[in-house]
């Protein structure tokens, strides 16, 4: 067995994100078109006798609030395994901007921590452990471009998305989702639905369809 890994975590795009409304929960029920990029976090993980570290940047979160660790704390209560891990998390992807950076460093270590520790979960099994973490895990384990729906558990695999050229902007201040969330429970929806006519697009392999129907109701 090796003693380490190492794995990229790329960040997620939202080609669309519709609002479907608050549900009874608390969460929000969502739709939305969900796309992998090629900016990615590097993350390695090596064996150690025992405990949990994650290390990284001034900016990493702490223990409590770090995906990375509660990963690592969700497969020891589903697995029960014994010995350690420590995490070297190279951030690359942008904190709170949006994409999905703390969900994809979780996915990897759920998915690489899987391989690394010969623990034989399935991927149905890692989905349900990835649900429990936040609403984008579940895409960030499977990756691609996806029809996201729920709160973010319900996947459909759909047509990859013609290749393109993206430009991601990062205003000079950060956009805590539960705060997103809350300005949307405020003003309520601000612009139509468009997930539908983008799955259309991505079937008919439109390029000209899909750059027309991209759209975020947050």
């Amino acid at each position: 067995m090796p003693e380490s890994i190492t794995v990229w975590a790329p960040a997620k795009l939202n080609l669309t994100l519709d609002v479907l409304g608050r549900r009874p929960d608390g969460y929000h029920e969502l739709l939305s078109v969900m796309q992998s990029l090629e900016l990615a976090d590097r993350l390695e993980l090596s064996l150690i006798p025992e405990g949990i570290e994650v290390l990284g940047g001034p900016d990493l979160p702490s223990l409590g609030d770090n995906l990375v660790y509660r990963a690592i704390e969700v497969l020891q209560e589903k697995t029960g395994f014994r010995g350690g891990l420590r995490v070297r998390l190279e951030k690359r992807i942008p904190v709170a901007a949006g994409l999905g950076g703390g969900s994809a460093d979780a996915a990897a270590t759920l998915s690489a921590a899987n391989l690394l520790l010969g623990l034989g979960l399935t991927l149905h099994q890692l989905l349900g452990l990835a649900a429990g973490l936040g609403s984008d895990v579940p895409f960030c384990l499977v990756g691609g471009t996806i029809l996201v729906g729920g709160r973010g558990e319900k996947l459909s695999l759909l047509p990859p998305a013609p290749p393109m050229w993206l430009v991601l902007a990062r205003p000079a201040l950060e956009l805590p989702t539960a705060k997103v969330y809350q300005a949307w429970d405020r003003f309520g929806e601000l612009r139509p639905p468009s997930t539908y006519r983008l799955v259309a697009a991505l079937h008919q392999g439109w390029w000209e369809g899909v750059v027309a129907a991209l759209g975020n109701q947050l």
